[in-house]
């Protein structure tokens, strides 16, 4: 069926060449990364957050989350990297004048400029729409254009005047290259934090560990606390009266007289008022009649 009625078939409809390689558009995927989030392909809205390797994210998503990491979500493999709230920053962005929002055409009469961005370099007014290449800081989370960081070289925020370093510029949505650099210099620095707290838990132990050369503190009868080296116990015990001449008696007496004791109302250099504060005082002991037959356990029953 068909060339019938004088149709002259071309070449391209009766031979099948190979099929074309489908390509990105470019528009598409600039607003893909630009305009909507990373994780849930929802468009941004404040608050907006960036990770460490340069994604945008909406903070509720990212909440969302580290709350709850098992659910199905459409990006996952954007996000594995982060750990915590700690590992995004919530970013500082100055809004565009001419961004009339979402229904600024809704009649269809206007122009709809596909790159018009939300947001702006404040220094030098470029737009944030893909075109420009777009950098934040880590300290405090201001966004800037690499052309203004480059023109007005400085080591202070233009915007809220905290200080930063070379370090702390982090580029957005930037190539395979730039995404691999900063890779490796997040685990660099995750490095760096998981040896400072090793050291930090190390030097805690040192300090919390009591020392094992250190004497103890031994407390007499009489109360007065007095600390002795293994040396001056053996002197002590070797101090002992022992009247004995074999020095096997000598030892066992000495040893004996170590282990042994003094009575507190023995001691002639206390007085009456301090052996009274003791039970083996005459004055609290009593006699079988004043100690009833029922009460079992006192420190005053004998």
């Amino acid at each position: 069926m068909g060339c019938d009625g004088g149709t002259i078939p071309k070449r391209h409809e009766l031979v099948k060449g190979p099929k074309k390689v489908e390509k990105v558009d470019k528009s598409a995927e600039l607003a893909a990364k630009w305009k909507y989030c990373a994780l849930s392909q929802e468009k941004l809205r404040r608050p907006i957050v960036a990770c460490e390797l340069g994604k945008l994210f909406n903070k509720d998503a990212i909440i969302e989350y580290l709350l709850d990491k098992s659910a199905e979500r459409p990006n996952t493999e954007a996000v594995l990297h982060i750990r915590g709230t700690r590992d995004i920053k919530e970013l500082n962005l100055t809004d565009n004048p001419e961004w009339e929002g979402e229904r600024r055409n809704t009649k269809g009469d206007k122009y709809e400029d596909i790159y018009c961005g939300m947001f702006i370099c404040p220094v030098v007014g470029l737009e944030m729409n893909g075109k420009h290449r777009f950098c934040y800081l880590q300290t405090c989370g201001c966004v800037f254009s690499d052309r203004a960081l480059k023109e007005v070289k400085t080591e202070i925020c233009h915007k809220c005047g905290d200080p930063f370093k070379s370090q702390d510029i982090v580029v957005l949505n930037g190539t395979k290259e730039e995404v691999g650099k900063l890779k490796e210099k997040m685990e660099e620095r995750r490095a760096k934090a998981k040896t400072k707290k090793s050291k930090k838990s190390k030097a805690a132990e040192t300090v919390s560990a009591p020392s094992e050369n250190a004497p103890s503190p031994c407390v007499d009868v009489a109360g007065s606390s007095s600390s002795q080296t293994d040396g001056d116990k053996s002197e002590s015990a070797e101090a002992g009266p022992s009247g004995s001449s074999s020095s096997s008696n000598g030892a066992k007496a000495s040893t004996a007289s170590a282990t042994t004791k003094r009575s507190i109302q023995s001691m002639e250099g206390k007085s009456e008022a301090f052996k009274s504060l003791f039970t083996t005082h005459s004055s609290a002991k009593r006699t079988k009649e004043q100690t009833s037959n029922w009460v079992t356990h006192t420190p005053y029953h004998f």
